[in-house]
């Protein structure tokens, strides 16, 4: 197997790992800016070994540009990975997990009732994402990514799932179905040593991780199972974490904007929940999220402060959060923009991004940020209200921190 060479030093992005608020160890991770390393060295490819960047740093606040120093390379063995569900969260999943050679996860198994045929078939042709640039072939039980083989299985009851058979360190589960510990507990029992919950989870024992926030709370000897959140909470949950640790939240209530999903219906037909009964592709469809209020399992101190809605729109892909709150400090137009840009910048790079572009809905299409700060639509009234508007991939981004939280888990692996 082949190695990167030891004397190459640029990484293009980075992840701050952060024990304390001082002096910590960082663990500087190739996977937020999505890109490949342009240095010597033969690809890693898919090894059962990775490399992980690291970094011994003090953290420099006033010039950010001192931070890093003793850079070098670690060992990290590979956590083998299994995805239950291949629909769209799935398949991004994959889609975001293959471009990442270096990732210390190894995909070895997916389980979905479509088959092989079908299930490489919506890999690589999508209709959002377009036609993956990776050679994708099916096989009897199997589909291939770049030679890469990804057992094929199809059973509905994870109890019967061969994850012990296939040695299964995580899976992921994206079926929507399995969200609490009951459910998703039953590929532990089938052989798997965690589980990682693609939706919001249900239950105090489902432990909730945004990254950018929380993640340095995940305990490998407590957290067997977790959730990744809704798309909506990763993308208000880090602005969310600027504001409250600058101004000082009060109280505020959001309104996301958001794509028709797969649990709408295409024509009017029966749906537990009345409006999402009607069509998805004619109307505005309001509809309940308990996006902000999950905000407070990730930053604990917003408990009650915060709610809202969303409405469903007739777009495929890409939505919008539009946040007011309350604030303790008083404030300026200029000041909250300014904080969003240096977290940006800072301890939130890779998962805040800045943006005072004029731009429109598609043009964020596949961005890898979980929250994209629209600069120019934010406003304060008086010196206390304040209105923030963020963008976010719901599939893409999304997907993107679910690979980050399962690398992270196995940063952490014991």
């Amino acid at each position: 197997m082949a190695f990167l060479s030891t004397s190459c030093t640029s990484l293009v992005g980075s992840h701050r790992c952060s024990k304390d608020k001082n002096s910590q160890a960082i663990c500087q991770r190739s996977f937020l800016k999505r890109r490949s390393f342009l240095c010597g060295g033969e690809p890693l490819g898919y090894s059962p070994f990775t490399r992980v960047f690291v970094s011994f740093y003090n953290r420099d606040s006033e010039n950010p540009s001192n931070t890093f120093s003793n850079q070098k390379w670690v060992m990290q063995a590979k956590i083998r990975v299994a995805i239950n569900g291949f629909g769209r969260i799935g398949r991004n999943f994959l889609r975001c997990w293959a471009t990442r050679p270096f990732s210390s996860l190894d995909v070895v198994a997916v389980n979905d009732t479509t088959g092989a045929k079908t299930a490489a078939h919506l890999l690589k042709y999508d209709s959002i994402l377009g036609t993956f640039e990776k050679d994708v072939k099916a096989g009897d039980d199997c589909i291939f990514v770049d030679g890469k083989e990804i057992k094929v299985v199809s059973n509905r009851d994870p109890l019967q799932l061969p994850w012990k058979d296939l040695n299964v360190d995580l899976v992921i589960e994206a079926t929507g179905v399995f969200v609490d510990s009951k459910g998703a507990g039953k590929h532990l029992q089938a052989g798997a040593k965690k589980v990682l919950i693609t939706a919001p989870g249900k239950g105090d024992d489902v432990g909730t991780f945004v990254m950018g926030v929380n993640e340095h709370s995940y305990d490998p000897q407590v957290h067997h199972i977790v959730s990744n959140a809704s798309c909506t909470t990763n993308c208000l949950a880090p602005f969310i974490k600027v504001l409250h640790e600058e101004f000082g939240i009060v109280k505020g209530t959001m309104t996301t904007t958001h794509s028709y999903t797969g649990d709408q219906r295409l024509l009017d037909a029966a749906h537990r929940d009345l409006r999402r009964a009607r069509s998805a592709a004619l109307n505005i469809v309001p509809t309940t999220t308990g996006a902000a209020q999950a905000v407070a399992l990730v930053i604990p101190e917003l408990k009650g402060k915060l709610n809202g809605l969303a409405l469903r729109v007739p777009t495929p892909n890409v939505s919008v959060v539009d946040m007011v709150c309350q604030v303790e400090r008083k404030t300026f137009k200029e000041q909250v923009n300014g904080a969003f840009l240096k977290a940006s910048q800072g301890p939130l790079r890779g998962i805040l991004r800045y943006s005072d572009e004029q731009l429109v809905s598609c043009d964020y299409r596949k961005t890898n940020e979980s929250s994209i700060i629209d600069a120019s639509l934010t406003m304060v009234l008086g010196d206390d209200l304040v209105k923030v508007v963020a963008w976010y991939d719901n599939e893409w981004g999304y997907s993107q921190r679910v690979v980050d939280l399962g690398e992270w888990m196995a940063s952490k692996w014991k």
